[in-house]
């Protein structure tokens, strides 16, 4: 038995052109009894799928237990792909290729301010437990029917209701995303956002001051509307190296990125056939009490189950002491281990990550610096060609 399934063209700037897959073996299985699409127990399906989707639906086919035998362009029926073919080989993910990033091709601007694609809160749960300092929420949006896919490490645009105080629509306001391109429900439809309630006290009135779109999206319940733009950013990509070493340094929702890369590395293993992550990620987290530290759970219950790949560093600022009895700040913990971090930071396939306050950039420059003087190394230096070489990685506000 023979059948024909077309998949929706979405109408991005390659939504004119098409691939028709001739995939065998799709199966019935627990993973995909929760899926929506047709499947067929045996025989062969031919699946026409628009080119920005193309590497999405060969991990889609692998884990429902298929086996694409050829790929053909949708007008010609040219082959692509022969039956000899590894699909396994040619499986890479969406954007990258082994060790480096090919950023031409990373996604962005599918939806810009002035037509953003509106999503829907799927959910909002607060973060910071019993005990801990502000308010801190997990939002899910559905996708479901935008055009939009985006990258670990990639960040979309919120634009909050209203207007400002001069009359004017407001403007838009960038999150880090924390999920990875799965979606934290692992259908591709899906993105979430860490987000932490702005609060502070006016310099002149005194008066308690909250910000606008952090308010809008820590206030938002389920079944509401969202407008969403992007993807943007390529600063803060991970490579797809499965040995590489991938430091993290975060402070509050600087853990956003951080959260999509470990359920990358660790949690979503048979969701990514193509990316089996062997090396080690250390990630570095500062906060200012131990109900502060979000997505502890999850984040420690993984460490645990990959003990010798996945280390997990805290600096709990009003609890924890630094070697002068002062409090204990994320750049403390680097400077502890900065003899190590040298090591690590001088392998070829070694990336740094920074992501929150801008204030702890020169703490991290001085302890690398201490280190490496040692060695006779200029620490600014060594930190310039580590970005020349993309393996230095800073997004600090």
């Amino acid at each position: 038995m023979k059948t024909h399934i077309r998949l929706g063209v979405n109408n991005t700037e390659y939504g004119n052109r098409a691939f028709v897959y001739e995939v065998e073996g799709l199966r019935q299985s627990e993973t995909t009894d929760k899926l929506d699409n047709s499947i067929r127990k045996s025989g062969t399906v031919y699946i026409t799928v628009p080119y920005a989707r193309m590497n999405q639906e060969m991990r889609r086919i692998t884990r429902m237990g298929g086996k694409i035998v050829s790929i053909k362009t949708l007008d010609n029926h040219s082959p692509v792909l022969s039956k000899t073919t590894n699909i396994k080989e040619k499986t890479k993910p969406m954007t990258q290729a082994k060790p480096h990033l090919d950023k031409k091709s990373v996604p962005v601007n599918t939806y810009r301010p002035k037509n953003p694609f509106i999503g829907k809160c799927l959910s909002s749960t607060e973060l910071v437990r019993e005990g801990g300092q502000g308010t801190v929420r997990h939002l899910i949006f559905d996708l479901s029917g935008s055009d939009l896919q985006y990258l670990e490490g990639q960040s979309i645009g919120i634009i909050p209701p209203g207007k400002d105080a001069k009359g004017k629509p407001h403007k838009l306001r960038l999150y880090s995303i924390a999920s990875t391109r799965h979606g934290d429900n692992l259908d591709d439809k899906t993105v979430s956002l860490c987000v932490r309630r702005l609060e502070y006290n006016h310099p002149e009135t005194g008066e308690t001051i909250y910000g606008v779109c952090s308010s809008y999206l820590c206030d938002m319940e389920q079944g509401a509307d969202v407008a969403i733009t992007g993807p943007v950013g390529k600063e803060m990509l991970l490579p797809n190296d499965e040995d590489a070493t991938i430091i993290m340094i975060a402070t509050g929702t600087g853990i956003a990125p951080f959260r999509a890369f470990v359920w990358r590395m660790f949690k979503e293993r048979e969701q990514n056939p193509d990316y089996q992550f062997k090396g080690l990620a250390w990630l570095f987290f500062g906060c200012a009490y131990t109900p502060n530290i979000l997505y502890k759970e999850e984040l420690e219950y993984l460490q645990r189950e990959f003990p010798e790949n996945f280390r997990i560093t805290y600096a709990i600022s009003r609890e924890q002491k630094n070697k002068d009895g002062g409090k204990m700040y994320i750049q403390h913990r680097i400077q502890e281990n900065a003899e190590e971090l040298w090591k690590l930071i001088k392998k070829p396939n070694a990336h740094t990550y920074i992501c929150g306050l801008k204030g702890m950039e020169d703490g991290i420059d001085e302890g690398m610096s201490a280190v490496t003087g040692q060695f006779d190394v200029d620490w600014s230096e060594y930190r310039k060609e580590l970005k020349k070489e993309n393996r230095w990685h800073v997004e600090t506000y």
